[in-house]
């Protein structure tokens, strides 16, 4: 068994009121193996990101570095128990949706990416990638155990439904335990309409086993690697792939 905390913390404009949220969850998910927080952690999103934007030895290492054109990286890190910087994930697909134009202050990444924490090989993806199920293959391809999506997912009208269908969704057709942590609403800070919450573990059958709500809270879950073998001795959809994508 692996034992994930899911963070669902509000995030303020003031990095430093972050990061004194941040180690208040991590207080509370002692104990857990893995403990994953939402996108932006650093600060809430709007224009001011380039300014507060660090690289990734910042003193926040945070989910947003520095890009050479003016524009920042949306960044996810993958730190280990020790400390040390594992991995980090350039958000692939930015969100010019819904009137939104992410891609006016962030620049793109291009890898997907795979990390090994907690003995789990782990495979994130941000906010608007969970939209686009090729992502998700891919790191299926490249060995991912648990998809962790982090979010701050912006509210509107079906907006959480579209959050929760799509996190079930890539859990159910990759048969894939699923990790889903966004920001909690925090209309004291900000009225821009980030954060729907719904935090969620999803199990390899689509099953949500854990639901956060909307309320901030930190709530520490088990992933049981056997039912991914249950799951997909079951329904061994990845065996019966016919088309693949070429990458190249």
């Amino acid at each position: 068994m692996t034992t994930i905390a899911l963070c669902q913390i509000p995030v303020a404009p003031d990095p430093a009121a972050n990061l004194k949220r941040v180690r208040e969850a991590l207080a509370r998910a002692e104990g857990a193996d893995l403990a994953i927080f939402p996108e932006a952690t650093l600060t809430r999103y709007g224009r001011r990101i380039t300014g507060l934007a660090e690289p990734l030895d910042g003193p926040f290492v945070s989910g947003v570095a520095e890009a050479g054109d003016g524009r920042v990286h949306n960044t996810a890190v993958a730190i280990d128990a020790s400390g040390e910087l594992k991995a980090a994930y350039r958000k692939i697909h930015l969100f010019d949706s819904f009137g939104a134009r992410e891609s006016e202050l962030v620049a793109p990444g291009s890898e997907p990416t795979v990390v090994e924490l907690a003995g789990v090989r782990v495979g994130l993806i941000t906010c608007y990638d969970i939209r686009f199920p090729e992502l998700a293959r891919a790191l299926v391809d490249q060995g991912a155990e648990l998809f962790a999506v982090i979010a701050a997912w912006g509210s509107g009208p079906l907006k959480e439904d579209h959050w929760i269908t799509l996190v079930r969704a890539r859990a159910l057709e990759n048969t894939m335990w699923t990790a889903a942590v966004g920001q909690a609403p925090n209309p004291a800070e900000s009225s821009d309409g980030f954060g729907v919450g719904r935090s969620m573990l999803v199990d390899p059958l689509g099953v949500v086993r854990a639901d956060l709500g909307t309320a901030p809270g930190v709530q520490v879950v088990e992933l049981d690697p056997e039912a991914t073998a249950a799951a997909r001795a079951t329904l061994p959809c990845l065996e019966h792939r016919v088309l693949q994508v070429n990458r190249s």
